[in-house]
């Protein structure tokens, strides 16, 4: 049994319970075979809830810093970043973290399920941002689906830049595959790749209900 397995048995009926996890549209996931997950962000620990919600195995990107630096800490996270399969991304050097995509494209072309946060960091206020491309490139590459995922109560749990979390209900609804035909073969055309993520944010935003924001979102601290 892997660490994933292990933890989703053993910590993740305490987690669903605690957070009183409510899913919906669960149906809309392949139960095998590639799909891309694209998911608002409110809160880091959507990527601790959002897994609970489903039997697959997910991988996420994660931010290089999880994966280095001194002390215990740093070390365990690191080990359970790993042990996870968690894909790690140098935000802060553009051509590495397009580079970190290759290996989440192996990853479809080989059946996983991968999520994605469109937005490219959590949401400030809460405000639906504009999306990085990366979605698209991923979903016109890979003819993976793309499944739109909605978290709400994550950022009563753990708001950005808190770092002690708190009871809240969470709720994780997956809507209706994305239909990204027109773009196909659009993959290294900027334009198709514009729309097809602008038509990802659209499918999440009437899952969410969030506001809209016409820029992209800035890096939160914590």
């Amino acid at each position: 049994m892997t660490i994933y397995q292990t933890l989703q048995w053993t910590v993740g009926p305490l987690l669903r319970s605690l957070a009183r996890l409510e899913i919906s549209g669960e149906e809309f996931v392949p139960k095998s075979g590639p799909v891309v997950l694209a998911s608002n962000h409110l809160s880091i620990v959507d990527s601790t809830f959002l897994p609970l919600a489903l039997d697959r195995h997910i991988t996420f990107m994660a931010k290089a810093e999880y994966f280095q630096g001194p002390g215990l800490r740093h070390r365990l996270t690191s080990a359970f970043m790993r042990g996870t399969g968690q894909v790690p991304v140098d935000r802060a050097d553009r051509r590495a973290a397009v580079a970190a995509l290759d290996p989440c494209l192996d990853l479809l072309r080989r059946g996983g399920a991968f999520c994605i946060y469109p937005e490219g960091t959590r949401s400030p206020d809460g405000r639906l941002y504009k999306a990085r491309t990366g979605v698209a490139w991923l979903a016109l590459r890979s003819g993976a689906p793309v499944v739109p995922v909605a978290m709400s109560g994550t950022d009563r749990v753990l708001p950005p830049g808190k770092v002690s979390p708190r009871p809240a209900k969470i709720r994780v609804a997956f809507g209706k595959p994305v239909d990204l035909t027109p773009f196909e073969g659009g993959a290294d055309d900027a334009r198709a790749r514009r729309q097809a993520s602008d038509t990802v944010m659209d499918a999440i935003a009437e899952l969410s209900g969030q506001e809209r924001a016409p820029v992209f979102a800035t890096s939160v601290k914590n």
